[in-house]
């Protein structure tokens, strides 16, 4: 027998001893352990999905982590094609970072490629749609 039978098979009999054998309250806290064992393995669940998503966030932070240093050598980089691939390689790390595709567009704009600028504006706003930043250098991108 399993842990879980065993305590239900020692609280049902301890019901049949403080009930007297009533066949009704027998039925009722039979339902009621089936209720509380329901309850118990809805709770294990929602416990493993939040220590799941716990692990998600922590590896998310370390890549973001990472991420952050090759942007920080991007904006160092005298050379506006190593700037483009040290963005793009943080990006694939941490692809949520409104700030680093605003960079990127702005390099890409300078270079004069305006289609790839003009995706990384979009990815910014579609992050944060708030980013005035972004706002103005999209919109300069579709004067010219």
């Amino acid at each position: 027998m399993n842990r879980a039978r065993v305590v239900r098979f020692l609280l049902v009999s301890i019901s049949l001893i403080l009930s007297g054998c009533d066949t009704e309250a027998i039925r009722r806290n039979e339902e009621l352990l089936r209720q509380q064992e329901a309850a118990i393995k809805q709770l294990r669940r929602e416990v493993e999905e939040e220590r799941v998503a716990k692990k998600r966030e922590e590896q998310r932070t370390q890549d973001c982590t990472v991420a952050f240093r090759s942007f920080e050598k991007a904006q160092g980089a005298k050379d506006s094609r190593d700037a483009v691939a040290l963005y793009r390689e943080g990006l694939k790390l941490c692809p949520d970072d409104d700030v680093a595709h605003f960079e990127l567009g702005k390099i890409l704009a300078g270079m004069g490629r305006s289609d790839e600028a003009r995706v990384e504006f979009e990815a910014a706003l579609k992050i944060n749609p708030n980013f005035q930043g972004a706002k103005q250098e999209l919109e300069k991108l579709q004067m010219r």
